[in-house]
């Protein structure tokens, strides 16, 4: 055989198994690549199932840490419950919830209502079973209650929108210049709804967010025997409220309505208008014992959670503990006891939690049951 031809048939017989052997693992690859694309289609990965939080606590501000330093609102919370997980709120890269093994979380609202959202929109989260506890403390009603004391409410009511005359100009009538927008005077609803806007039911003109009453009174009726922290100071503060023998009452827990003004209001005659615009939107029903700053933009917001179907509003509830007066004693000047809020605080920090404490462990203790049924509501 020539030379030339034995280098030629060599040379083809080496292309055409290299061809062959590139052929059939190009067809075993595709092979297993539409083996895999295939299987994959059969039986496509099972998402990650979502949180479901039995219960939110939900706090307004913290000092420093949020355990081991000095204690704010939520710090008590943290500690007592051992919420010493942490979970990133998806969308607010500061944010982080923190949680405990029975499925209790905590959150403090560093954001403002933009957490709450955060927290309904995060699609790794089922809110729909989850009972909320939004707690804090507030200046009280000495009329009602002492300072250190804690009230479970039964309405939270906005006292942001209304019409405003300077006092010192009023008609010598009216008890001051506050009164709802559409209404002629003070302690009157709207004769004419549509007044505000198209609104056209006084009924939507509330200003009053009902609350789920009957989990609050079975909240209300777990808590209402705990043994509450005094102090040395506010103990001393009770002895200026002669002629209030409820302010001058060691801390107590008790049923009682939480009103919302963004504005930081204080004085007797404030205090006389707060009483009286909790008796006009909840139909004489409630009684003003709580004031605070942010109740009410957590409730509008909750409204509106719920409306989405992202929450169930009966299963919210309000907490709320005194850490100052709402109005000085007799006597006293009023420039100087607007904010004395230092000697209460760390008392109504503690009572708060104490009071909110067996709630939150009754909830999860009976989930199965509470998952599915509100306590304190009729069994289906």
């Amino acid at each position: 055989m020539p030379y030339f031809y034995t280098i030629y048939t060599t040379k083809v017989g080496e292309r055409m198994l290299s061809f062959f052997k590139h052929s059939v693992f190009g067809l075993v690859l595709v092979l297993s690549v539409a083996s895999t694309h295939t299987a994959q289609a059969a039986s496509p990965q099972t998402p990650p199932a979502k949180i479901e939080p039995k219960v939110i606590i939900v706090t307004g501000w913290e000092n420093g840490a949020d355990m081991g330093d000095a204690p704010g609102e939520y710090q008590f919370w943290v500690e007592r419950l051992h919420l010493n997980q942490t979970v990133p709120l998806a969308g607010i890269k500061t944010q982080v919830l923190r949680r405990n093994t029975d499925g209790v979380y905590g959150i403090v609202l560093k954001d403002g209502v933009t957490d709450l959202i955060a927290l309904a929109l995060d699609p790794a989260f089922d809110l729909h079973h989850t009972y909320w506890l939004f707690t804090g403390i507030s200046g009280v009603n000495p009329n009602v209650a002492s300072a250190g004391s804690v009230a479970w409410a039964r309405w939270v009511v906005d006292a942001d929108a209304l019409r405003e005359i300077d006092d010192r100009t009023i008609p010598s009538h009216w008890p001051y210049g506050l009164y709802a927008i559409g209404a002629n005077a003070p302690n009157t609803l709207p004769s004419d709804p549509n007044h505000y806007g198209s609104v056209t039911d006084v009924a939507e003109l509330t200003k009053a967010y009902p609350l789920n009453q009957q989990l609050e009174h079975w909240a209300y009726t777990l808590s209402r025997t705990v043994t509450l922290h005094d102090a040395p100071a506010i103990a001393a503060q009770r002895q200026n409220w002669k002629g209030y023998p409820n302010a001058q009452k060691k801390p107590f827990i008790l049923e009682g309505e939480t009103l919302g003004a963004y504005r930081y209001w204080h004085g007797a005659q404030r205090n006389q208008w707060a009483e009286d615009w909790v008796k006009l939107w909840t139909k004489n029903r409630g009684v003003f014992v709580m004031t605070n700053e942010e109740s009410q933009i957590n409730q509008r917001e909750m409204r509106v959670l719920a409306q989405q179907g992202y929450i169930d509003p009966d299963r919210i509830m309000v907490l709320r503990s005194g850490s100052n007066f709402s109005m000085p004693p007799r006597n006293q000047d009023i420039t100087h006891s607007i904010g004395d809020e230092e000697p209460g605080q760390v008392v109504a920090f503690d009572n708060n939690e104490r009071a909110g404490e067996p709630v939150v462990k009754a909830l999860v203790k009976q989930w199965p049951l509470y998952r599915e049924h509100i306590p304190g509501t009729p069994a289906p």
